[in-house]
């Protein structure tokens, strides 16, 4: 009986060593053709270098963006001759600009009154910050480049769709504590959108496309022309009709 014991724990034994010897061939295996794979891509044998590396040169290199400029300049011109492209790109850099400003400083003052819509945004943002317990900072905002990304005619309005190549050094701090790492530069793209509308009338569901609510409790502005809120009463500004103007701002 004791033969037998000893024959059986000798066999799990055996397969312990078979099986541990397994994984370990196994994992170096593997471990192997990471090496190669790494080798292959990252020019290292260090996945983890390799990825480092790779998000250092992610940080240095501004990110690609949509350039459909000189496919759509000219229809936008052919329907509106009196649009300066130069002249609305750097208004729309300017305004983008603006905005992270308003979200590093937490108060959407920084945006000018006449993008009401804007101006909620980024409040929204802000609130939302404030509920977290953290601020961001936005310090050497620079626009490589803006490209006209799309140009879309629907019943009753036109919209440009732009999409620019930012960089910054961002930070996130949390009730104010500074994160160790400090402010890291960042490339990302953000997209805008200049909206103008020829008959508010034919816009299908408007308040939705046009972000036409209350700047107070959000709900959607149903009637044409209503100067105050239907649901808590809070003065609204009215929609501009014939002319161009910045309407959403949001980052890719």
């Amino acid at each position: 009986m004791e033969d037998i014991t000893l024959i059986l724990e000798t066999g799990k034994l055996a397969v312990g060593i078979l099986l541990l010897g397994g994984g370990v061939f196994t994992w170096y295996r593997v471990r192997k053709q990471v090496r190669i794979v790494s080798k292959a891509i990252f020019g290292t044998p260090s996945l983890k270098e390799g990825l480092e590396h790779q998000a250092d040169i992610l940080a240095e290199n501004p990110k690609s963006v949509s350039g459909m400029t000189k496919l759509c300049l000219p229809q936008i011109e052919a329907d509106f001759p009196e649009f300066h492209w130069n002249q609305w790109k750097q208004k729309c850099e300017n305004v983008l600009k603006a905005y992270l400003a308003a979200l590093e400083r937490q108060s959407s003052d920084y945006i000018e009154h006449d993008y009401e819509e804007l101006r909620r945004q980024a409040a929204l943002q802000i609130e939302d910050q404030k509920r977290r317990g953290v601020t961001e900072t936005y310090s050497q905002v620079r626009i490589h480049q803006t490209e006209i990304a799309r140009y879309q005619k629907e019943a009753g309005l036109c919209m440009i769709k732009l999409q620019s190549a930012v960089e910054y050094y961002y930070e996130e701090k949390k009730d104010e504590v500074r994160t160790p790492q400090g402010p890291v530069r960042q490339q990302n793209r953000y997209n805008m959108e200049l909206v103008y509308i020829q008959d508010i009338t034919k816009v299908k569901d408007y308040a939705t496309v046009l972000g036409a609510t209350c700047p107070n409790c959000g709900a959607p502005i149903t009637k044409l022309g209503s100067k105050f809120c239907e649901y808590c009463g809070t003065g609204v500004i009215p929609i501009d009709i014939r002319v161009w103007k910045i309407h959403r701002i949001e980052k890719e």
